[in-house]
């Protein structure tokens, strides 16, 4: 989609993760640093108020109010200016799907609580306040809890507590958890004892009376009591009393029965965290119980909701606004219209969306892309080598003892997430169906349960995250991936009788309900099919992200938000089609290798990428290397743990994460505490990946024997305090590969820079970025080094002598030199980069299929960018032979990298053009 006229499309952006260590004043600090990189806006994580201790600030609590653990209005509007001294715009990342609940910090979702229904934001969130089990109806599950609810209770978990300030009761869960009373409840807890407070609990009593009223006149009784405790010692005492009555003995359950029937009675029900799995009855982020899901479709709530951020639009703070977990929403086209339409003034919008590889994004959508995802895996198939996808995949079978398809776990992570952790919202989503199909003499034999096995196997086939049926009729896309996975889903043997998919199917495009006196409710039919959307996404989400990239660990560089794993390389003219494509629809779609969600840094799964071009000897490595840690652990069988998977992953992340700094050093001169740093990241994200493979062990119950012997086998993999074989057979080979991934890791960084697109450096990725998982990836950045270090790479820069940096590739000046230059070029060309035309450049010669080549033009002006790729298989010193590209019209040429001037006819030998760096960015010198 074109930009409209007068919309702000960022040149660049990078990513600053804020949060109580690195607030609004430490990102008005590196202001000056990032403007010198030659980005254009900050890209800000979100900064409204969330809950204490947030380390990432999408658990928001008032989307109208700053994170104070942040800083001050003052400290904002000082980082606001230093952005503008530095010529910076700013983007923010808006979270618009959920809120962060339970705590005592949210006032929207404490007043649900205490209210029930007939809160006046009951209806912001997507509660089931019907349920269909009489121990739910009409309360909140609140899943809090770390034991039983009875083994809580009889310990003093759940205490009653008086608030003198606001003359209110709550039970606390932990001394964290606020759970308010029912006021209608008070004076259960005032009694009788006292006349004061018997005549005001009396008035508690009948507040029905009050109706509509009766939320204002329970406040206006509130003041009352807090101002008679703050004058009366006497009431303080009494109502201190009484709440003795309702505290017991630990062990005795009858002596807690006054609070238990207390609680009973409220419009919430406190539970086990795992209860969730099968009662949770409010829409949650994926399953996570502490974010509740907003009805952002709800005229007043998005009012409210966007009434701040809105306003930074609209007074130039913000010149855009990156959207999470757009799939979340029910109407994500609905929503972003109506987000352009509030906001009255053009501005630069992106929204966090996932594509499978068939998927296009929605061109009517009015938006300029998407954050990247797609460009990160894309580029990356470059320098993956699909020659060597038959031998990689024998002998990751062979070494695992499994060659299950990457599709079939799949789907059988999707059925364990729908079975488990996300097993309530299908029952809701059944009983749904159900209802709709008993409204109609057609259809009333269908069943909750014959439904639920039937959206259970067409969920687990789902081709894509979500569909967008809104109530306008299905578009084509949206009927041919419910067609595809109604189709695939018929073929389960033993599965529900057939007809009942040909109902689901009109269900869910809405079909059943085209024609006038169809028997259903229009509503009904159009409410089923987008709420089975904003489930169908989560449950890919935790399936495949969060369960089947930990399970199958083939080429874990695939592995990543958005990627396929399945797919083993990406052609040059495949990568030039795309480019060509998003240069036509979508000139301001972020280009992201690195984000707070990668499961590994841009040069972590560089380094990996290699491990393509070497099968034969990647398998001589990983068959020495366990057979040495194993004699060397005792275990001759080779039957201990980890199993062979999780220990095929652990070689990849070591070679991946290998810190520079060790690199090429021997076992002997290893620094301890620099290996022990080393061994903890590596247990962090390999515990994380046990948990999330969900084979071995959980997050919700541990298998503590499993996970201690995996650590065991990390700590004697990386013990340097004494002789260790497995690292002598390790460091050659990490070695190799590493400079190797230096090359890609250039190769991506000049791609992703000038590829068509608004290009984001996600903080510190100037420099080599060999991260894990989070939290791995979210680690504070050094940015006095890299203040320090760009100082000295633009020196370099201006005695045309980058190319002596590759001598110290390890320190990371030589990547942060080439992201200055490459952005300087974009700052000096904008509208070759912003609306230029991308012209792929087919090489020619002998090693043609190891370079990527294409021209930026606009005018008489051009650009051409050329990087090598599958580099393992030329050599540390390639022989490019013959290999040439052609060039524009133009006989002079200057590389922006080297300063060095290019000679070239019709066309430029590679041996010319990568003579002292390993790419180039050649610019028209006259």
């Amino acid at each position: 989609m074109a930009p409209a006229a007068g919309k702000p499309i960022p040149r660049a952006t990078y990513r600053v993760q804020l949060n109580g260590a690195f607030g609004f004043d430490r990102t008005a600090a590196i202001a000056d640093y990032i403007a010198r990189l030659g980005v254009s806006h900050l890209y800000a994580s979100p900064y409204m108020k969330a809950r204490p201790g947030s380390t990432h600030g999408y658990d928001i609590v008032d989307h109208n109010a700053l994170n104070p653990e942040l800083g001050d209005q003052n400290a904002f509007q000082e980082m606001v200016g230093a952005l503008k001294r530095n010529s910076l715009g700013q983007i923010l990342d808006f979270v618009p799907n959920h809120m962060g609940v339970g705590g005592s910090d949210n006032e929207w979702w404490l007043n649900v609580l205490e209210w029930g229904e007939e809160s006046p934001y009951s209806g912001y969130f997507d509660i089931e306040w019907d349920s269909d089990y009489r121990y739910l109806q009409g309360k909140l599950l609140v899943p809090v809890l770390g034991d039983q609810y009875g083994a809580v209770l009889m310990s003093g978990g759940l205490e009653l507590r008086f608030d003198q300030e606001t003359g209110s009761f709550a039970v606390w869960a932990y001394d964290s958890h606020k759970l308010p009373v029912r006021p209608q409840d008070y004076g259960i807890v005032l009694g009788d004892d006292h006349p004061d407070l018997e005549r005001i609990g009396d008035a508690f009593t009948h507040l029905a009376y009050a109706r509509p009223h009766q939320i204002p006149r329970a406040a206006v009784q509130k003041a009352e009591l807090a101002t008679l405790v703050a004058a009366r010692p006497d009431v303080a005492d009494a109502i201190a009393q009484r709440l003795t009555a309702f505290r017991g003995y630990s062990g005795e359950m009858e002596s807690w029965g006054r609070l238990h029937e207390l609680i009973g009675r409220q419009n919430w029900r406190v539970a086990y965290f795992k209860v969730a799995a099968d009662d949770i009855n409010y829409r949650r982020f994926f399953n996570i119980n502490e974010l509740a899901g907003l009805r952002m479709d709800e005229p007043e709530l998005f009012d409210v909701a966007h009434r701040m951020v809105l306003a930074m639009v609209k007074d130039g703070t913000l010149d855009g606004i990156r959207i999470d977990h757009i799939d979340g929403l029910i109407d994500p086209k609905g929503y972003c219209e109506r987000l352009v339409e509030a906001a009255g003034t053009p501005f630069y919008l992106v929204v966090e969306k996932i594509l499978a590889r068939h998927e296009r994004l929605r061109e009517d959508w009015p938006i300029d892309g998407t954050t990247g995802y797609e460009f990160a895996n894309l580029m990356g198939g470059l320098f993956v080598d699909p020659k060597g996808e038959e031998a990689f995949s024998r002998l990751y079978a062979g070494f695992i003892g499994n060659d299950e398809p990457f599709e079939e776990v799949v789907r059988k992570s999707k059925i364990r997430i729908m079975e488990s952790e996300m097993a309530s919202e299908l029952n809701v989503l059944s009983r749904k169906a159900s209802r709709i199909a008993r409204s109609n003499p057609a259809t009333a034999d269908f069943t909750a349960n014959i439904l639920h096995q039937a959206l259970k196997e067409t969920i687990a086939r789902f081709p894509v995250y979500r569909t967008y049926v809104d109530g306008t009729g299905p578009t084509d896309l949206d009927r041919r991936d419910i067609d595809w996975a109604i189709s695939q889903a018929r073929r389960v043997a033993q599965g529900p009788d057939e007809s009942v998919y040909d109902f689901l199917q009109r269900l869910l495009t809405t079909d059943l309900v085209a024609a006038p006196k169809s028997g259903y409710s229009h509503r009904q039919v159009t409410r089923f099919a987008m709420r089975f959307q904003q489930y169908s996404g989560p449950v890919m989400a935790k399936g495949l992200e969060d369960t089947a990239f930990y399970r199958y660990n083939r080429l874990v560089a695939l592995n990543e938000v958005g990627g396929h794993p399945d797919h083993f390389g990406v052609s040059v003219s495949a990568f030039h089609r795309a480019n060509q494509d998003r240069a036509r629809n979508w000139p301001g779609n972020m280009l992201s290798t690195t984000t707070h969600d990668t499961k590994r840094g841009e040069d972590t799964r560089a380094r990996l990428y290699a491990l393509s071009e070497m099968p034969e000897d990647w398998e001589r490595q990983v068959q020495t290397w366990s057979r040495l840690l194993r004699a060397r652990r005792g275990d001759v069988e080779g039957t201990a743990p980890p199993d062979r998977s999780d220990e095929y992953l652990f070689y990849q992340l070591l070679l991946g994460a290998w810190p520079v700094e060790l690199t090429g050093a021997a076992p002997d001169r290893i620094d301890q505490s620099a290996m022990t740093a080393f061994a903890e990241r590596i247990v962090g994200a390999m515990t994380k990946s046990m948990r999330e493979a969900k084979l071995h062990s959980t997050w919700a119950a541990p298998n503590e024997a499993y996970e201690s012997a995996v650590v065991g086998f990390i700590h004697d993999a990386l013990d340097v305090t004494r002789r260790n074989a497995f690292l002598e057979a390790f460091l050659p080979f990490q070695a190799t590969l590493a400079r190797i991934g230096m090359v890609n890791g250039l190769a991506q960084t000049l791609l992703k820079l000038t590829s068509p697109g608004v290009p984001d450096i996600y903080q510190g990725c100037e420099l080599w970025n060999l991260s894990l998982v989070d939290p791995d990836n979210r680690s504070p950045v050094d940015y006095e080094a890299r203040r320090t270090l760009l100082d000295e790479v633009e020196d370099v820069v201006e005695r045309g002598a980058v190319a002596g940096l590759l001598e110290r590739w390890t320190d990371g000046a030589i990547k942060l030199a080439v992201t200055r230059q490459a952005l300087a070029l974009r700052a000096d060309k904008p509208e070759i980069f912003a609306a230029g035309e991308y012209l792929p450049l087919e090489a020619t010669g002998e090693r043609a299929d190891h370079v990527v080549a294409y021209a930026r033009r606009n005018g008489d002006d051009s650009v051409v960018v050329a990087v090598p790729r599958l580099v393992g298989r030329l050599g540390e010193n390639p022989d490019w032979g013959n290999t040439a590209i052609p060039l524009p019209r133009g006989t002079r040429w200057r590389d922006r990298l080297t300063g060095k001037e290019v000679e070239g006819q019709d066309a430029v030998s590679l041996a010319t053009l990568f003579a002292d760096l390993p790419i180039a960015l050649l610019s028209r010198d006259g």
